[in-house]
């Protein structure tokens, strides 16, 4: 904590030392006020301008050559999006499938295929500029939000290594000056499902502002459980708290600390076994359920901007965390499996970056970036049982550094014609410090292995605004995320490391607004090579042991976006779909699943009865088809009131859990029809909801786990009331 403190207190030290030289000049407006707060605009009014950030500079969605989706808080609360599971049910070509501790987010079918920290993200989620926890704590509720961008393709230039199928930029509402304001909400519905939200916004002098948020929520399990299973199976118990500041002295200094804190408990991830057919919230599980994130985040962002208008930003974080986890390994009551997880993550993180003014036919980014991530098992912290058979533990350190240097230039060729040009340069490193144990059988085996990287990432695009209603792009982008480290295990083989993933995407997309400034349109196509993909399978070389192993082949991914954005007096819509393919270059594995013999190169088989031909298989969490649209409609009433009944609907279609596509091991994932609605009613500064999410109450796998199936959330409906102020 005290390395990035230090690094951003120099920056404002050396802020503070400049300032009586230079001469006024303006501080870009907040990016989290220009995407929520414009009073002179109706809410849903869709010339309102769609503000993304995640470029290092604020810019009009319609006038970026990026496939993003934006929504803001407001569009949280109507969409039902209160964590990142719902976000799949909001934007084209993602899913999410949470798998317990950590999640697998994938955006066009390329992500994160395996639960681990060993395999990183490939879709990063940045809060507040600092890159969060990869892969876990990502329970975290989505509340007191101004935006959350959503960009689809790798951000190599941006979002760096870890970005390969896209990136996530959340912006936290931030203080506002000279102004008390804020809002107090509670909610009731089935499960005893109690949420207690609230933000205040306090200003301290005409320079100085806090603002003061939390989120309480409490809820009862949605599981129908048996068996002799003990612990609040299910159970949720959420408390969330944010207290930000923002000093801006002068028009040229703005500085914004911001301290999060998140302590929550599910009560385990209940699961029954991958291979049932029953319901999945009818759970027979015969072991101990636990489960608590305990998360805090310091996020400091100073930005001086000198006289001809370039901006220095400095942006530090400090985050850590305590993972545990206590499971029916296999869900059931069958067998007696346990696995206890205590996982503790500390990340520190450091950005500056120089920006030019958007002003003139030449515009520059420059920036660093530094991160050192460690991952500690303490003993007794990893312990998987299999009564009878073994008894596994863990422990040591896995620590990760990533340093990088970045930078993009805009340059008008003509009027309307632009053409720009970034790239990232990435050095990565991984080491495991770490003693695997057979408890049982008495035998240790240290590991001591390290890997590093080197990777030139970037972009290149064509912008051309034909006029003021239609903006045309054409872009090759490159994204890369790092190789890493196998665990040890009970070969006594050295374990090797894989390579890292690369991908290469070219796009093409038009975006027009309609009908005087009252629809929007984003259409574009991407065709994607991804080559290396990170699968865990039986190592080829080993066969004794499972190990993450580089598809050798590239695998083709290509599709159509299309969203759109309207509204006509009290009438407003958002449609988002994408229609997309797949097709794995040639591969042969075992899989880890099954009784193999024999031998299985990967790239030559032969093919057998367990060495399986993979070729043309599609790739993991890659629907072929995903739609989200919503409607609503504001009916005026007497004394000021207004009546909106709203409905949301979503389609997912059916995608695989892994490569080996294996229906009797619960590889296939059914489609998801979610149906949520909500029914309005405003006056002044009050608000009272009806709702619904999941309205025809499908029950669907959300996720597979190893050998268990993990459930999507149920139907849940209640009422929520809201007072702004």
């Amino acid at each position: 904590m005290k390395t990035g403190f230090w690094l951003s207190m120099s920056v404002v030290a050396f802020f503070c030392a400049t300032r009586a030289q230079a001469q006024e000049a303006a501080v870009d407006p907040d990016p989290a006020q220009a995407v929520s707060d414009n009073p002179s605009v109706p809410e849903d009014d869709v010339s309102k301008d769609i503000v993304v950030t995640a470029e290092r500079r604020s810019t009009s969605l319609q006038r970026t050559s990026v496939a993003a989706t934006v929504l803001t808080g407001d569009d949280l609360v109507k969409k039902s999006v209160n964590t990142v599971d719902q976000l799949q049910f909001a934007s084209p070509s993602l899913t999410v499938n949470n798998a317990g501790q950590g999640n697998q987010f994938n955006i066009r079918g390329i992500g994160k295929g395996e639960v681990g920290s060993t395999v990183g993200v490939g879709v990063i989620t940045y809060r507040d500029g600092v890159a969060t926890f990869p892969g876990y704590f990502q329970s975290e509720p989505y509340y007191d939000i101004a935006s959350v961008e959503v960009l689809r393709g790798p951000q190599g230039t941006f979002a760096g290594q870890n970005a390969t199928g896209g990136a996530v930029f959340i912006t936290e509402a931030n203080p506002v000056l000279n102004e008390i304001s804020g809002y107090a909400l509670a909610q009731y519905g089935n499960y005893n499902d109690i949420k207690l939200q609230g933000a205040a916004n306090l200003p301290v002098s005409d320079t100085l502002a806090v603002r003061i948020a939390n989120n309480t929520q409490v809820r009862d399990s949605f599981y129908d459980a048996s068996g002799s299973y003990y612990g609040d199976l299910g159970k949720l118990r959420s408390q969330s708290m944010r207290i930000s500041m923002l000093w801006q002295p002068t028009s040229q200094l703005r500085v914004l600390l911001k301290g999060d804190y998140n302590n929550i408990s599910t009560g385990g991830y209940p699961g029954s076994p991958a291979t049932a057919t029953s319901d999945p919230f009818t759970i027979t599980n015969n072991a101990y359920n636990h489960s608590k994130d305990e998360s805090g985040r310091i996020v400091l962002d100073a930005t001086y901007t000198f006289a001809g208008g370039v901006q220095l930003r400095s942006i530090s974080g400090y985050q850590r965390g305590t993972t545990q986890e206590d499971i029916d390994y296999d869900g059931s009551s069958a067998a007696n499996y346990t696995f206890h997880d205590y996982v503790n993550e500390r990340i520190l993180s450091q950005e500056v970056n120089l920006v030019s003014p958007d002003t003139g036919p030449f515009t520059w980014v420059l920036g660093g970036y530094w991160q050192d991530d460690k991952y500690t098992f303490p003993e007794g912290g990893y312990l998987l049982t299999e009564p009878g058979i073994i008894t596994l533990a863990l422990q040591g350190e896995n620590p990760h550094t990533t340093l990088a240097g970045f930078g993009q230039v805009g340059f008008e060729l003509a009027q309307g014609l632009q053409i720009e040009a970034g790239a990232r340069w990435t050095r990565s490193t991984s080491r495991n410090t770490a003693t695997y144990t057979v408890v049982n059988y008495g035998i240790s085996i240290p590991q001591d292995d390290f890997t590093a990287d080197k990777k030139v990432t970037g972009k290149v695009a064509l912008n051309w605004t034909i006029d003021a209603d239609n903006f045309v792009y054409a872009f090759v982008a490159t994204g890369h995320k790092a190789g890493g480290l196998n665990g040890v295990n009970l070969s006594f083989v050295t374990p090797q490391p894989f390579e890292p993933e690369e991908v290469t995407d070219y796009e093409i997309g038009w975006k027009a607004t309609l009908l005087n400034g009252h629809l929007r349109t984003q259409l574009g196509g991407y065709y994607n090579d991804y080559r290396n993909f990170q699968v865990s399978i039986v190592d080829p070389d080993t066969p004794a042991i499972t190990s993450v192993y580089n598809v050798p082949s590239s695998t083709k991914l290509y599709g159509v976006e299309f969203s759109a954005q309207g509204s006509f007096g009290g009438l407003a819509f958002d449609l988002a779909a994408s229609v997309s393919n797949s097709k794995l270059g040639r591969f042969y594995a075992f899989d880890p699943r099954l009784a193999h013999s024999g031998v299985c190169d990967p790239e030559t088989g032969p093919e057998t009865a367990t060495c399986l031909d993979l070729t043309g298989n599609r790739q993991s969490y890659a629907p072929r088809f995903t739609l989200s649209t919503g409607i609503q409609y504001a009916i005026a009433l007497n004394d000021n009131m207004t009546l909106t009944p709203r409905v949301d609907y979503s389609h997912i279609s059916s995608t695989w859990g892994t490569l080996f596509e294996q229906r009797a091991l619960g590889d296939f994932l059914v489609a998801r029809d979610i149906v949520n609605a909500q029914l309005t009613l405003d006056k002044g500064p009050w608000t009272i909801a009806a709702y619904s999410t999941n309205l025809t109450d499908q029950h669907y796998i959300a996720a597979i786990n190893n050998l268990r199936r993990l459930a999507g959330a149920p139907r849940q409906y209640g009422v929520r009331v809201s007072r702004s102020f």
